[in-house]
């Protein structure tokens, strides 16, 4: 007879724990959506970098015939190419996939590297904007949810992971996890280091795609073949992983 009151108790507090998480879960959201009201730079930053690389992309697909009389062979067009690619990655005019797919069809393998070194720069550039944008919210976070900052902290001392798998992942857009990173305060050195690696997969694979296309419908299609796919999957699954097992650890390491 003692069992029942046992497993009833236990039943209690388990209810009870989990009903002070989701209390705690709602709070959060709570605050952060009333730290959106309070900085409306900040939500129309979010937005911005959130929509504007899909309509971008979709602009681009109905203009696309103006690239084909860009070409790029001296030095001067090789800068102005790189300042280019930096600027619209970097403010999130395009997304870095779909502009890897435009400069390996219409530029081929010459202009890799300059493609590259334009991800590099939009990335100081789109981080910069970020921590401009956010540059209080771990303040606002900590004061009101103080329990929050020793798991923060810990994790972004030693953030190798966390970069390397948000990069390599097919879902979190480059322009919006700049913005992360800078909202959790990772530094731009170790975000560059870390997330050049995870970029490579995904920009090869739309670079190569554009280039052994024989029409820009065609390298927008070629993304959609089931090797690309599998590919994308494979990612996807060893980003989720990835960032799971680096948050889930008690002690982190680069």
């Amino acid at each position: 007879m003692r069992t029942i009151p046992i497993l009833g108790a236990k039943l209690a507090g388990f209810y009870f724990k989990s009903e002070s998480k989701m209390t705690k879960k709602d709070s959060i959201f709570k605050d952060l959506g009333s730290y959106f009201r309070s900085h409306p730079g900040t939500t129309l930053g979010w937005i911005w970098v959130s929509f504007v690389p899909l309509l971008g992309s979709l602009f681009l697909s109905t203009r696309y015939q103006e690239l084909e009389r860009i070409a790029v062979a001296g030095v001067g067009e090789q800068v102005l190419l790189i300042l280019v690619l930096t600027l619209l990655v970097g403010l999130a005019f395009l997304p870095t996939t779909f502009t890897a797919l435009a400069s390996g069809f219409f530029w081929g393998w010459t202009v890799f590297p300059h493609l590259v070194i334009a991800y590099l720069l939009a990335n100081v550039l789109g981080y910069s904007l970020g921590k401009w944008l956010n540059a209080d919210f771990r303040t606002i976070l900590y004061a009101r949810h103080p329990n929050l900052q020793e798991e923060i902290e810990k994790r972004i001392e030693q953030p190798a992971g966390l970069v390397f798998f948000v990069r390599i992942s097919p879902l979190i857009p480059f322009a919006i996890s700049n913005f992360l990173f800078a909202s959790l305060g990772i530094p731009l050195s170790k975000i560059i280091r870390f997330g050049l690696p995870g970029m490579l997969p995904r920009t090869i694979l739309a670079f190569a795609s554009g280039m052994a296309a024989q029409s820009f419908l065609d390298a927008q299609a070629s993304m959609k073949d089931p090797q690309d796919w599998l590919i994308l999957g494979l990612l996807l699954v060893g980003s989720i992983w990835g960032i799971w097992h680096f948050w889930n650890k008690k002690n982190p390491k680069s």
